[in-house]
């Protein structure tokens, strides 16, 4: 799912909410839309898939949705690949 053809601007959008400006606060739809260049819908698409998946925590706050890398399930992920999953 991460390979397909829309999967790297998911990858780029995970490694995007690593940087460490981010890893903690995450980012809101608005913000992944402006980065990447995309319309807000089709950067929700990719957080809602990402969160549905279990790679992103979605947190309300103020108003808005901030999403956050889950490094657990990221690196248990990378693991399973790594073992030919």
């Amino acid at each position: 799912m991460l390979k397909a053809p829309v999967g790297t601007t998911r990858m780029h959008i995970l490694a995007w909410l690593r940087e460490p400006a981010l890893a903690e606060t995450g980012a809101t739809a608005e913000g992944v839309a402006a980065r990447f260049g995309l319309p807000r819908p089709v950067a929700l698409t990719h957080l809602r898939l990402l969160t549905a998946i279990g790679l992103l925590h979605a947190t309300p706050l103020g108003g808005r949705v901030y999403y956050r890398c889950d490094e657990v399930r990221i690196a248990d992920v990378a693991r399973r690949f790594e073992k030919g999953w």
